[in-house]
């Protein structure tokens, strides 16, 4: 095992290789043992490997986004609070307003939010290990392009560093992150891995921060923008200005008053994406997100400057085509 890796990655390591060993039914304990060793071992090794071809951690200046077009990343407040949806909706609305549009997907596969978002699975492009790879399939007009690997885990810094995606970009005009892991540990070394989507450069990058309409996700969401604070005083990051609220229309009562001064700054101009039983049901599948998100999603496309028109202006014209 790597000694210099971050401790997210360390972390993640170790479970690949209980995972591993757990995996191995009836096998005697010496053996499991060394099966959870050698698994540890590959997955730092990994990890290591991948973010030498990333970004380095302390590197000043900043990114190129050209290739990507308008990049949007979409951070959780805690795991579960709907980033996926969120990408998911935004990525569909700016594909049925005619706009070219590349969806990431940087989740650990195996518990990716987007796993069923495509139909069927398209070509696979080199990562920067022979263990990590992306595979890009169609999601209606939209590529969707995912993190694929042969490891147990995909710890954080794992993720492929964003120009390793380019090959699946194509000339679009919009990319859409779904950041994918868990927002605390992602946050501790954002430089690295999904983070590195936070980068400053030009255009600049214009994360939104998805959070539930409950007190918890709240404070959930003020420790997340904490965590990134220090990375934003040293210029290195465009922390998330936007605040999106999954599931319902309004604050209820007594909740925005749980929200932390650097929550309080965003609760103004939120977004909030009503509840959906489809969606709440089975999640994000091939099919077109629906229209009543979509629109609800609108204005803060909008605000973005990803479609036309004030910022303010409820609903849209959409027509209900359905994604193949």
């Amino acid at each position: 095992m790597r000694d210099d890796l971050p401790t997210p990655d360390v972390v993640g390591a170790v479970e690949a290789g209980r995972l591993a060993a757990a995996a191995e039914s009836g096998t005697a304990e010496p053996e499991g043992d060394d099966v959870a060793f050698r698994t540890a071992a590959a997955t730092g090794q990994a990890a290591a490997v991948v973010q030498r071809q990333g970004l380095p951690p302390g590197a000043h200046g900043g990114a190129d986004w050209s290739g990507f077009g308008s990049v949007v990343p979409v951070l959780a407040a805690s795991p579960g609070a709907g980033a996926s949806v969120v990408a998911a909706v935004l990525a569909d609305a700016l594909q049925l307003a005619d706009r070219r549009v590349l969806l990431v997907d940087t989740a650990d596969p195996v518990r990716s939010g987007l796993a069923a978002a495509a139909r069927s699975d398209g070509p696979v492009f080199d990562g920067p290990h022979p263990a990590v790879r992306i595979r890009a399939s169609w999601r209606g007009h939209a590529v969707l392009a995912r993190v694929e690997t042969s490891l147990p885990i995909v710890t954080p810094g794992m993720v492929p560093a964003p120009r390793f995606f380019a090959a699946a970009a194509r000339s679009v005009q919009a990319t859409v992150v779904d950041i994918g892991h868990d927002p605390w540990r992602v946050a501790a070394h954002p430089l690295a891995g999904a983070g590195a989507w936070l980068r400053v450069g030009e255009p600049g990058p214009r994360p939104v921060l998805v959070c539930r309409a409950s007190r918890p996700s709240l404070l959930h969401a003020e420790q997340v923008l904490a965590r990134l604070g220090a990375w934003n005083q040293t210029g290195m990051i465009a922390p998330p200005a936007q605040l999106v609220v999954l599931g319902a229309k309004k604050w209820p009562a007594g909740v925005a008053g749980a929200a932390g001064r650097r929550t309080s700054a965003l609760l103004e101009n939120a977004v909030f994406l009503p509840h959906d039983p489809v969606v709440a049901l089975g999640g994000i599948t091939a099919e077109v997100t629906p229209a009543r998100l979509r629109d609800a999603a609108v204005p803060l496309l909008r605000h973005l400057r990803l479609l036309p028109g004030p910022a303010h202006a409820a609903g849209n014209s959409f027509s209900r085509k359905v994604i193949r």
